[in-house]
């Protein structure tokens, strides 16, 4: 006995418990809100258990009026009994009704919330997980608890109700009956016991397998084309066959577990019921109850026997809840970004509207969570009306830089700011309402041209759709199509070439009308010509921007007012000579 409690003690010592107690308190964040709609089905479930009892009584009442030969109140009795299965059924309906209802309500309010809190969380914390297992988690760990939410306190609360009262209706008759409802109780608890660190691996397990079949599946899809060029086919294959066996073989373990658990649990139910039945007949057979009483009993037995099993199953309906929780914890619980200062960027917006906003960084310092260092001490700046250039080899740091423009990362030493005429801001997440960026590959979404456009100004007119297409050359190819900027875009830009879903992504830029523009490597697949016509369009617009790209290609330095290289992870202007010379090697 001594050496049980040791391992209790221990195993609390280490936490599980605590841990479930804490994702119990983070799931109840969500339950509370709904604390109305939950008591509405605790009191349906306990008014359906209530007509259920009184359908045994009844039964019993009926089927000793039959063998008692009492025909005159046969038919009356038997119509309180069909009233109150249909009493049963209607409120059975109705919790159906009520569970759905708040299981929906539920789900969504915690997708909603979880989707808000992804999208501000960390983004390099963000980059540790695979978008196939933030999907689970959004998708499968949030429907868990919305599901668990209604159904565990609530049922706890029907399961305890229908045990003691079928218990105290049992005790009112005969209490030998009562000693039978406890037989299969300690096979149930000992069984709970066993099961529960399987049931906590086992839940993990799957969790992480789903998520490994959403990436994989994810990716495949969306990259179809490169597996058809690079004749993949037969590869993928393979690996989803081996995904799915991995799958499969983690299910039959789950499944030999639940097989051997209802077995025997199968096996003493059946005891448990053929010893009431056993007890029940030499009762009658004594003279002690009636033909209706032990039928009764049989029922009632049922009803015990299975309120018990019932209450022993929410122990791993809290396991897979708070397994769930926790992992949903772990991405919400990641750094969040900092968005306090957005009225006051908001007002500095407004004051330099006008004339335009300047960037200066100062000495600044990044470093990846993985150790790779990519600035120290790095300073740039750049002005309205004007076009600054980042050049340098592939990896050394031109995205990062845009990424610390944007706030995605903290810049964690130096000074980078943003003033005006009238004022300055430092850069936070709350400042990217500053910005308009096109990064790298195809980011336009699914819809029409139009639609993609209203994605970044919902109320913007045709007339400036069109205006936008002609500063980035994307117009002399939309006029062509039939529908015109209410034609049809793909999936990741289908139907549209690399350098047409280029264009159209830096005319979606510019129609926001942000004072700072940034292209990575935004006009890659232009031509010389249309790129240098882009950039010179954006310098000829007359509205203050101040535009910074990044490129490969020297050919386009020629319009910019300033080139930075970056070399030994700072930012080197470059004199007008060297990128003489670089345009004239490429």
């Amino acid at each position: 006995m001594k050496e049980r409690i040791v391992f209790y003690i221990n195993r609390i010592k280490a936490g599980r418990l605590q841990e479930m107690w804490r994702q119990t308190k983070w799931i109840y964040q969500y339950a509370r809100k709904y604390w109305f709609a939950m008591i509405f089905y605790t009191c349906l479930g306990i008014f359906g258990t209530v007509v259920s009892l009184g359908s045994s009584v009844v039964s019993k009442d009926l089927v000793d009026m039959i063998t008692g030969h009492q025909t005159g109140r046969i038919v009356r009795m038997f119509c309180v009994m069909m009233g109150l299965n249909i009493g049963n059924y209607l409120v059975n309906m109705v919790s159906s009704y009520a569970s759905s209802w708040i299981s929906m309500r539920v789900d969504a309010e915690i997708k909603s919330d979880i989707f808000s809190k992804i999208l501000v969380t960390d983004w390099e914390s963000l980059t540790n997980y695979h978008t196939g297992d933030l999907l689970t988690r959004w998708s499968g760990d949030a429907t868990q608890i919305s599901d668990g939410v209604l159904n565990f306190i609530p049922n706890a609360l029907i399961y305890c109700f229908r045990f003691i009262s079928a218990f105290a209706v049992v005790m009112y008759y005969d209490w030998t009956f009562a000693v039978f409802a406890f037989l299969g109780m300690p096979v149930s608890l000992i069984m709970s016991k066993t099961l529960l660190g399987r049931m906590v691996r086992n839940n993990k397990r799957s969790a992480q397998m789903s998520a490994r079949m959403s990436g994989f599946n994810q990716e495949a899809f969306s990259n179809i084309q490169t597996i058809k060029a690079f004749d993949l086919i037969r590869f993928y294959v393979e690996r989803l066959k081996q995904l799915q066996k991995d799958y499969i073989k983690m299910k039959l373990d789950f499944q030999k577990m639940s097989v051997g658990t209802s077995l025997i649990l199968t096996i003493v139910g059946m005891m448990v019921s053929y010893a009431c039945y056993g007890w029940g007949i030499y009762r009658v057979w004594s003279g002690v109850i009636s033909y209706g009483t032990m039928t009764m009993f049989l029922n009632l037995s049922s009803t015990l026997t299975g309120a018990l099993h019932n209450l022993t199953s929410l122990v791993p309906s809290a396991i897979s809840l708070t397994t769930s929780a926790g992992r949903l914890m772990d991405i919400v619980e990641m750094p969040r970004e900092d968005y306090s200062d957005v009225e006051k960027v908001k007002e500095f917006h407004q004051k330099n509207k006008e004339t335009g906003i300047h960037l200066k960084l100062k000495d600044i310092a990044y470093t990846y969570h993985t150790g790779t260092e990519v600035f120290s001490h790095a300073c740039m700046e750049a002005h309205p009306h004007e076009i600054v250039a980042l050049v340098g080899p592939s990896g050394e740091g031109k995205t990062t830089m845009l990424r610390l423009l944007l706030s995605l990362m903290p810049i964690q030493e130096g000074c980078a700011t943003l003033y005006g005429e009238n004022g300055e801001v430092a850069m936070s997440p709350a400042s990217r309402q500053l910005f308009s960026y096109v990064p790298q590959g195809n980011t336009m979404f699914s819809g029409t041209i139009a639609e993609n456009m209203r994605n970044v100004k919902p109320d913007c007119t045709e007339e400036e759709i069109v205006e936008v297409l002609k500063l980035a050359c994307a117009w002399e190819f939309v006029s062509k199509l039939p529908d015109g900027i209410h034609s049809e875009i793909k999936e990741r830009g289908g139907g549209f070439s690399e350098g047409q879903a280029q264009r159209l992504s830096i005319a979606r830029a510019l129609l926001r009308k942000s004072p700072l523009l940034l292209l990575d490597e935004a006009t890659s697949a232009l031509d010389v010509a249309t790129e240098r016509r882009v950039l010179r369009h954006i310098m000829q617009d007359g509205y203050p921007r101040t535009c910074i790209v990044t490129t490969h290609r020297p050919t386009v330095l020629g319009v910019c007012s300033r080139v930075y290289a970056i070399r030994e992870k700072r930012c080197v202007v470059l004199e007008e000579g060297e990128v003489d010379r670089m345009m004239h090697d490429f």
